[in-house]
């Protein structure tokens, strides 16, 4: 498992998305996750999972401690009366006094983000996350947050070889922060696409583990791929073992000029 090192402390580059798992499947996932090796987890108060994840944490025998744990603020909870509220609640739900990473989910359609980001550094100094960041951010919104002086860490954001963000991307890593992708497969579009099951015959490797390590490769850069299948979990796993080579990384990243678009459902509705 590959880490970055962000503020000192080694986070695993690839984790497990929750999104869309519940109950027991979620449990079940997260459990085997764990004994398979992923520390990385991340789950959200709208994925309503995180007891859950909770649980399955804690059935994995894992100690706590071994384990990066993420969670999001959604949106309604942003306002000043909810937000460390809501938290807590979280916090609650999974069984734990502190989450390692805390992100705001989306920001808010009307609220300015100076009226909730104080929020989210007194989670930190409270000590009910170890990290901060955010999530969806664009470059204005991320200047934004900075000039607040929050320590923040990360921006997770839809990310994958079909959907160009080079220039958010460029943006964070000359101001320190690693991105997080989600829908790292672009939701299994990945998996069809003919260049990518191309490069992967030329390493034995799945279009999905192209995929994957495409984004592990780069620069400041995690991803956390969702899914409820054991086998995909233990194939998501499995990218470690080779190398792209820069002629491969650059002809995958022309990828996404071809009418690349995203797959995520949600693009910053009007929350209340």
């Amino acid at each position: 498992m590959t880490h970055l090192t962000i503020q000192g402390t080694p986070i695993p580059a690839l984790g497990l998305g929750t999104y869309q798992a519940r109950g027991s499947t979620a449990a079940g996932i997260v459990r085997q996750a764990l004994e398979m090796g992923y520390r990385h987890i991340d789950t959200a108060q709208f994925y309503a999972n995180e007891e859950a994840v909770g649980r399955g944490i804690r059935e994995s025998g894992v100690g706590r401690e071994e384990v990066f744990l993420a969670t999001k603020v959604w949106p309604s909870n942003l306002d000043k009366r909810r937000f460390l509220p809501s938290v807590e609640e979280s916090l609650r739900k999974l069984q734990t006094e502190y989450v390692d990473l805390l992100l705001i989910h989306w920001p808010h359609a009307t609220l300015p983000l100076e009226s909730y980001l104080p929020e989210l550094g007194k989670a930190r100094e409270q000590g009910k996350a170890r990290f901060i960041g955010v999530s969806n951010f664009n470059i204005n919104q991320l200047e934004r947050t900075l000039k607040t002086g929050l320590p923040i860490i990360t921006n997770q954001v839809e990310y994958h070889p079909l959907l160009d963000q080079s220039r958010l991307q460029g943006w964070m890593q000359e101001h320190g922060l690693a991105l997080t992708a989600y829908s790292p497969l672009a939701q299994g579009k990945a998996v069809g696409n003919p260049l990518l099951q191309s490069v992967g015959k030329k390493y034995g490797k799945s279009a999905a583990q192209i995929a994957l390590r495409w984004i592990l490769q780069q620069e400041q850069a995690m991803a956390i791929p969702k899914t409820s299948n054991p086998e995909r979990l233990k194939e998501n796993m499995e990218v470690f073992d080779f190398e792209l080579s820069e002629e491969d990384m650059a002809r995958i990243g022309e990828l996404s000029s071809q009418g690349g678009r995203r797959v995520s459902a949600f693009h910053g509705a009007d929350w209340d």
